[in-house]
């Protein structure tokens, strides 16, 4: 019998790790891609540029971790294909969305702003797939919520970046395009022995989305330029592939409301992120922000031991 490869192995032990605890593969997760807006800004990418290298760059690894799970497990079903695709449209206008609204409105605030799926992934899971949110969660919500705003700068003094309200647009529709790939993500992962398969899928579609975009945007730069696209090949290989892996390890191991409230860990570690990279000083509110979320996610995991 012939051996499974040694990446294989590895990637098997790694889920096998954390399928057993998919709230701790969510904010390990959660706190990878906690530098994506650092690693954006740090680029100096146009976002179009951004969004298809972090996509573009994450193929490799993805389709290794892939092709090692359909050797093992067999080919994907043609419906799971499709739902990968809708996945990587919904992607491809979230991060173009996003990336523009770190332009905008600056990395902090864009972060925050994409997470408002908070809310929108625990309603649309309840009206759409019948997964009633815990009276837990029903509370945490509302308070992570409230520390959302706060971090935003929207109550108290210091409002800024180049164009706010064109940037709380772009955010808003972050926060819409972010919920519907986390929820048709999840719903196209429910084999839980291959969270590459699904993500690499989602990736390579999103890649072209971006592509695409950029071409009609007119923003889109094909040719690498350095330190700039060192920075993006990090954002690949940590967030894309790293991040969303863990992530995709929980997605399906948890209610939608649960994951949406842990993902928000991302914000918070943007701001502390800022504090410590960019010499960045957060009101009192937005500080009061971060304890007010960690709070909420603390209580919405409260006595959770094992996998739903």
């Amino acid at each position: 019998m012939t051996a499974e490869p040694t990446t294989a192995r590895r990637g098997a032990t790694l889920g096998a790790a954390f399928a057993s605890r998919p709230v701790a593969a969510a904010v390990t997760g959660a706190l990878t891609i906690a530098f994506s807006a650092i690693l954006v800004r740090a680029s100096h990418a146009t976002p179009s540029t951004a969004a298809f290298f972090r996509c573009a760059y994450a193929l490799p690894p993805l389709a290794l971790l892939a092709w090692a799970e359909h050797r093992r497990y067999g080919p994907r079903s043609s419906r799971d294909l499709w739902l990968s695709l809708l996945a990587g449209a919904f992607f491809a206008a979230d991060l173009i969305c996003w990336h523009h609204a770190i332009a905008d409105v600056g990395a902090g605030l864009a972060t925050v702003l994409g997470n408002l799926q908070v809310v929108l992934v625990g309603v649309i899971a309840w009206v759409l797939l019948n997964e009633r949110p815990e009276r837990r969660l029903l509370v945490a919500i509302p308070v992570v919520l409230v520390g959302v705003v706060l971090i935003s700068g929207a109550i108290g003094a210091g409002a800024y970046g180049r164009d706010p309200a064109r940037g709380v647009l772009f955010g808003v529709l972050t926060g819409l395009t972010y919920a519907g790939f986390i929820l048709v993500l999840r719903h196209g992962n429910r084999d839980l022995r291959r969270p590459a398969g699904p993500l690499f899928e989602a990736t390579a579609a999103s890649a072209l989305f971006c592509l695409a975009a950029g071409l009609v945007l007119g923003d889109l730069d094909l040719i690498p330029t350095w330190p700039g696209h060192a920075y993006l090949i990090t954002l690949a290989l940590t967030s894309q592939v790293l991040g969303w892996l863990l992530i995709s390890v929980s997605l399906p191991r948890l209610p939608a409301a649960v994951t949406s409230v842990v993902l928000t860990l991302q914000p918070v570690g943007s701001v502390l992120l800022g504090i410590a990279i960019f010499s960045e000083s957060p009101s009192p509110e937005q500080l009061l922000g971060v304890v007010v979320i960690l709070a909420g996610v603390t209580y919405a995991n409260l006595g959770r031991t094992r996998p739903a």
